[in-house]
């Protein structure tokens, strides 16, 4: 039972005699922000009476004397202008809780009535290296989204669009030729082709910071410089609203030439540690040409080249597996995982197809979509004959919809990518694919203490693994210290490792779960470990601490499954209301792909939860009935954060 879905369509049917925006009114009921104004609130009379020409008062009452609400609440209420205020009957709470508490693992959340079939895209790492920082966030918000979905009944099918192409195995195939240690590529294979690709990029890095970049940017700040000079010369007007913004402009000028100038300084220490170094900077001197080098390996690999496909074919394996490592950890699986590589044929088509429904059009030698509303336009084919990103994602789109056939697309990818999605979009519907929703989940960038990209000392991205193994060790130390403070530990070590894993890891997802997606957040162990406040651990304790009461009666949730439910107290109705608004939780995630939705549920429930072990005792209950109506009341909550944990893609520990 979704109570808010099924109090909404009460409300339009009362608001359609009175309005023709009955459905837009109607999401004007929401849970009330204080329970003395009731469980729920309506504040759609204000708005109609604007229309209506009419007090609010009197359009609220119109609409309560229309409203239909059976046994489900008390009469309403109207308050202040003309607010509606809704308290549901406990005898129907304690009827909904009973059907959630026969629902088996659903817990009385229904299928939704019109499921649609979706494809999400979601973590798409290069497999050229090892997994980082980076890809967390897509990886565990695609996650939530997947199973939620999929709870929901939604036809779902998952896709990791892997890296698996272009110039990175480029990067690789140069690096292989020309520096690769074989014995380290027999022992450890894939650190040695991350390490390949590293020196190669590096060096490519190399020659563009020195032939393009940097000259660049002395141009740019050349330019900069003229321009201050010459709006710091000019000589006053005499008015001061414009000697003012000339005043004003100079300032933002100088303030570009500080910042061009932090850049070049970036850049120069960047070209002189490679020259410093005697073997890196021997490497540079000797491979002038490496950029167009690259470009031509990746060339040969794409035509088809026998000794280049050779060499991808045995270098991709080993990362693969390296990666499902990474995914087997984190619990997640893909239905699919068709990589750049499975659409590289499918590219030619799909500029000739542009082309010739006049859609893309040759500029400069490059096939290009020009876009109303954007100065750049959608490149599709380089100058060179290259296929870039632009052109696999059309193939994607055009695969997904004809072999699939879904009507929603969702990509998790981050906010960096957004112009890059928006010209993608608008070129899949230029091209024929206008009936499929396409949607770009974007996010935020996980930050280190000093604000900036989480990154190791050494200024790269932090490897995903050795992030979990962190988490984990800390979760380690954390479980011991606990257990060991007990007369007698109740762990063994291996059971404490366990735990740990379960914690460690959680407290990672959830702690960028619990974030809204948008936004960047900083991370910090300490904070996801905190076993206070709206963490993992927070949830799991619960959790635990909900199982020990069975175990401290030595009794199962079974035994209380025909036990009569009493909601006697404020804090036992409390519970037993947000239990029940588990599917409004899922809703709102799945209405805006925000899983954040949920662990604020979650933490709400766990928080009553926790007013409910401080005032209403349940071994010591003052009656048997009570008791059991109370165990009854834990096990639903118990439960409900166990599914609403696993569908975020946490698992719960039985003790802690």
């Amino acid at each position: 039972m979704n109570i808010l879905a099924n109090l909404r369509n009460r409300f339009v049917e009362a608001l359609a005699p009175l309005a023709d925006d009955a459905a837009t009114l109607a999401q004007m009921v929401l849970p009330s922000q204080d329970a003395k104004f009731g469980d729920y609130q309506a504040n759609c009379a204000m708005p109609l009476a604007k229309k209506l020409g009419k007090p609010p008062r009197e359009v609220a009452a119109e609409i309560v004397s229309r409203l239909e609400l059976g046994a489900m609440c008390h009469p309403p209420e109207i308050a202040g202008p003309g607010f509606i205020n809704l308290r549901l009957r406990d005898d129907w709470l304690v009827e909904q809780l009973e059907i959630a508490s026969r629902d088996g693992e659903r817990l009385g959340v229904e299928r939704c009535a019109h499921p649609r079939t979706i494809a999400i895209d979601y973590s798409s790492p290069n497999v050229a290296k090892p997994m980082h920082v980076g890809h967390i966030r897509s990886t565990v918000i695609g996650a939530a989204l997947d199973r939620t979905l999929r709870f929901l009944g939604h036809q779902v099918v998952s896709d990791n669009h892997i890296g698996d192409w272009g110039t990175q195995f480029g990067m690789i195939i140069y690096g292989y030729k020309h520096f690769v240690d074989k014995a380290a590529l027999e022992r450890e294979p894939v650190a040695e082709l991350s390490r390949l690709y590293k020196q190669v990029n590096g060096l490519v890095e190399y020659h563009e910071l020195r032939t393009t970049t940097i000259p660049a940017t002395q141009d740019r700040i050349a330019e900069l410089r003229k321009k201050v000079a010459e709006l710091n010369a000019a000589p006053p007007t005499g008015d001061k609203k414009q000697d003012s913004q000339r005043a004003k402009q100079a300032r933002s000028v100088e303030a570009k030439i500080e910042e061009a100038a932090a850049e070049l300084a970036g850049y120069q220490a960047k070209v002189a540690a490679v020259d410093a170094d005697p073997i890196l900077g021997g490497l540079a001197r000797e491979h002038t040409d490496i950029g167009r080098q690259v470009l031509a390996e990746t060339a040969k690999l794409h035509a088809g080249d026998a000794t280049n496909r050779e060499l991808w074919e045995r270098f991709l394996p080993p990362c693969l597996a390296e990666i499902e490592k990474t995914y087997q950890r984190l619990g997640v699986t893909f239905d699919h995982s068709l990589g750049e590589s499975f659409y590289h044929d499918r590219l030619p088509h799909v500029v000739e197809s542009l082309q010739e429904k006049g859609i893309a059009r040759e500029s400069d030698g490059a096939i290009c979509v020009f876009l109303e509303g954007y100065e750049a336009p959608f490149i599709v084919r380089k100058q060179d004959g290259a296929f870039l990103y632009s052109t696999t994602d059309l193939a994607t789109i055009e695969y997904r919809v004809n072999e699939w056939r879904h009507d929603t697309i969702v990509y998790v990818v981050d906010h960096r990518q957004s112009l890059h999605f928006e010209q993608l979009f608008a070129t899949a519907k230029r091209w024929g694919f206008d009936r499929v929703e396409l949607v770009h989940v974007s996010f935020g960038t996980v930050l280190g203490e000093d604000g900036k990209p989480f990154k190791t000392r050494a200024g790269v991205a932090v490897g995903l693994m050795d992030l979990l193994d962190e988490a984990v060790e800390r979760a380690y130390r954390i479980v011991s210290e606990n257990d060991d403070k007990r007369p007698e530990p109740q762990l063994s070590v291996g059971e404490r490792q366990q735990v740990a894993e379960r914690i460690g890891i959680g407290a990672i997802k959830y702690a960028d779960l619990a974030h809204n997606r948008t936004s960047d957040y900083v991370f910090s162990y300490d904070k996801m470990l905190a076993m206070t406040g709206n963490t993992a651990a927070y949830m799991q304790y619960s959790y635990a601490r909900v199982r020990s009461i069975f175990a401290k009666a030595d009794a199962a949730a079974s035994d209380f499954a025909n036990a009569k439910l009493l909601l006697t107290t404020p804090a036992e109705r409390a519970l037993a209301l947000a239990i029940l608004q588990l599917a409004e939780a899922l809703d709102r995630v799945v209405g805006d792909y925000r899983p954040n939705h949920l662990t604020a549920y979650l933490f709400d429930v766990a928080s009553r939860y926790s007013e409910f072990f401080e005032n209403c005792p349940v071994l010591r209950a003052e009656t048997t009935e009570v008791r059991a109506s109370r165990f009854k009341l834990c096990d639903l909550t118990a439960r409900t954060l166990k599914l609403g944990l696993g569908l975020l893609g946490i698992e719960v520990v039985e003790r802690m």
